[in-house]
């Protein structure tokens, strides 16, 4: 019997030998690239932003309009609220209470253009805006400054979500059908003031600026709501008249629109640096190009507003005729 019993022992040993080198051979997973930001972190306790309190919520569904700003940094500095370093060049966006990370699409609601973006931050740092877009996601979705949007939080597929992580992008959506694009802009509520947006307290005894609001050209990802610094008066020279945007003709299929403001004087600056002219509609002012008999025609435009460094300018049809 006791020889019997070694004989069965020593294989079982070999055999679970064999099988605890297997385990141990087997290499760990190092590719941290594809790990970082994709679960989920703890909703955390409520925050309080210019008065009103906010309660971060994991809903099944959210879907919202409202105005989106552009968040030039982290909600932390050069950090998110994820812990990840802010990349202006990456798809993302601020959000008060949405979990972190969660995804959106994100619908322009003057053009109908839809892009998938990742929330990996809290803001923004103003209550009459819904969601602040990284530079990366402004320019992907065509857009500077102030901007009526749409914004739906879905179940994008792996593959989308490791390419925004990755800071690709993902591809855009379907544009957004006339008729539903009416709808929803018609549960906008009114345009956000001009105002400076809320932030961190102020140092002490440092004083403050005069509230002067010139008009200065514009530049894409541009805070259009910061006061510039305050000129230098010209003695015995009285002060220059803006001139409005040029009223170009407005029989043509196609226009290219450069940009969409929530600020007048804005639009018309840039308008007058690139000869083109201002539409105005539900308290947003668009900078157009054109308009062009052919979109082949208003390939011109693109290539103008890219001279001057506007490189998603975007053909639509001329709505204005």
């Amino acid at each position: 019997m006791l020889s019997n019993n070694k004989g069965l022992f020593v294989p079982a040993m070999m055999l679970a030998l064999a099988s605890g080198g297997a385990l141990m051979a087997q290499p760990r997973n190092t590719d941290s690239a594809a790990m970082v930001g994709n679960t989920p972190a703890p909703l955390g306790p409520p925050y309080v932003v210019g008065g009103v309190t906010y309660t971060p919520t994991d809903p099944a569904s959210y879907d919202e309009v409202g105005y989106a700003g552009v968040a030039e940094d982290g909600s932390d500095g050069g950090a998110t609220a994820t812990g990840e370093a802010f990349m202006p060049s990456a798809i993302t966006a601020a959000h008060k209470t949405l979990p972190l990370p969660s995804y959106v699409e994100v619908t322009a609601l003057d053009s109908g253009r839809t892009i998938l973006v990742r929330v990996n931050d809290r803001g923004p740092m103003r209550n009459d805006q819904l969601i602040a877009l990284s530079p990366g996601a402004a320019a992907q979705l065509g857009v500077a400054g102030m901007t009526p949007v749409r914004v739906r939080r879905v179940n994008p597929p792996e593959q989308e979500r490791a390419a925004l992580r990755s800071h690709a992008q993902a591809a855009e959506r379907l544009e957004t059908p006339a008729a539903l694009l009416k709808v929803l802009r018609g549960k906008l509520g009114p345009a956000p003031s001009a105002a400076v947006p809320l932030a961190r307290a102020p140092v002490a005894d440092k004083p403050k600026p005069a509230p002067i609001k010139p008009v200065s050209a514009s530049r894409p990802g541009a805070d259009f709501d910061t006061a510039a610094p305050k000129p230098v008066a010209q003695p015995a020279r009285a002060a220059a008249i803006p001139k409005p945007s040029p009223a170009l003709p407005k029989t043509g299929a196609y226009v290219v629109q450069v940009g969409a403001f929530s600020s007048r004087a804005r639009a018309d600056a840039l308008a007058r640096s690139l000869g083109a002219r201002v539409d105005p509609g539900g308290g947003i002012w668009r900078v157009r190009l054109g308009p062009y008999a052919t979109q082949q025609a208003a390939q011109a435009g693109v290539r103008q507003a890219a001279a001057k460094g506007f490189e998603n300018s975007r053909i639509m049809a001329n709505d204005a005729r």
